[in-house]
């Protein structure tokens, strides 16, 4: 990945994840966060694994960005965007399908500005 592409993946990622790290980390301490997800073998959930390794990422200076953290950006980034395209009709407050995506470290439901 060139650095072009580094900077779209990192401007792409920043645009998604909208819950900062602290919020994030308080997030997948529920029983609502470990719920959700695909669970492998009673595991804990993919999204969930996700959610800590997007924490450790959001800590990280840009140059101390590793290719495997990129990879995990673009991984972020490309569920979010899938998920995001799948919203339910209706209130999405207390749904699997946010509380999923609140795992990738998006909340659709922040507010900006």
């Amino acid at each position: 990945m060139d650095g072009d592409e580094q900077d779209d993946t990192r401007d792409a990622f920043h645009d998604l994840v909208n819950m900062a790290p602290a919020e994030l980390d308080r997030w997948l301490d529920t029983d609502e966060s470990r719920d959700a997800g695909h669970h492998q073998d009673g595991g804990e959930s993919v999204g969930h694994a996700s959610g800590r390794r997007i924490v450790e990422i959001l800590h990280k200076n840009k140059g101390d960005l590793s290719d495997d953290d990129y990879e995990h950006m673009r991984k972020v980034v490309g569920y979010v965007r899938r998920h995001l395209a799948q919203r339910p009709s209706g209130d999405v407050e207390d749904t699997r399908w946010r509380y999923s995506l609140m795992n990738w470290g998006h909340d659709p439901l922040a507010r900006h500005g």
